[in-house]
């Protein structure tokens, strides 16, 4: 794997890690409340990634799983929240 060889300052790291898109709180909650109704595991794993921070090996390990299965769950689960949030 190649190397960056672009230095970035403590100062710039940290705007980059806080640049978030704005989440309507309520909308995300009732979206993931329906996401629960039809998929109650990949709710689960979002809670776990979003909410608590867990990485996909500790979500794997909370939920008896493999990191592999989590990680499509969490692609999948990120791909139906983001659609139900910008069709609301």
């Amino acid at each position: 794997m190649p190397v960056d060889a672009r230095a970035l300052s403590l100062g710039a790291a940290g705007d980059v890690a806080s640049v978030e898109d704005a989440v309507d709180v309520v909308a995300l909650d009732e979206a993931l409340d329906r996401l629960a109704a039809q998929d109650g595991r990949k709710a689960r794993v979002v809670e776990l990634r979003y909410f608590v921070g867990l990485s996909i090996e500790e979500t794997a390990q909370a939920l008896e799983s493999s990191p592999a299965t989590v990680k499509r769950e969490w692609t999948a689960a990120r791909a139906w929240l983001r659609r139900e949030l910008t069709t609301a």
